[in-house]
């Protein structure tokens, strides 16, 4: 189980990048645009560095919603592989059944 600061800090940078997303995106499209000059695309670049660190998406890191556990996580439940497999056998999970043949 991970530590709870570690939970905690995730959540965190899940907030901080929908706070900034609308601003990024605004900034980024400035800058993928053509007739934007070399000197607003420089501008463009010190503002988008000047946002948080955490703002940025690829600082997210998937965990399992139940253990914090960062690895093994399956992106459709949301949980981890031990997580998941327990609950399939439980029957918490609709239409998912362990494989047998």
């Amino acid at each position: 189980m991970a530590k709870l600061s570690v939970k905690l800090r995730g959540q965190n940078r899940e907030l901080m990048v929908k706070k900034f997303a609308a601003r990024r995106e605004q900034i980024k499209a400035k800058l993928q645009n053509p007739k934007t000059s070399d000197e607003e695309r420089e501008e463009l670049r010190k503002k988008l560095q000047s946002l948080p660190r955490d703002a940025s998406p690829v600082r997210l890191r998937n965990r399992c919603r139940v253990t914090g556990r960062p690895h093994g996580v399956y992106r459709k439940f949301g949980l981890g592989r031990n997580k998941l497999r327990e609950a399939a056998m439980r029957g918490d999970i609709p239409g998912l059944v362990k494989a047998s043949w």
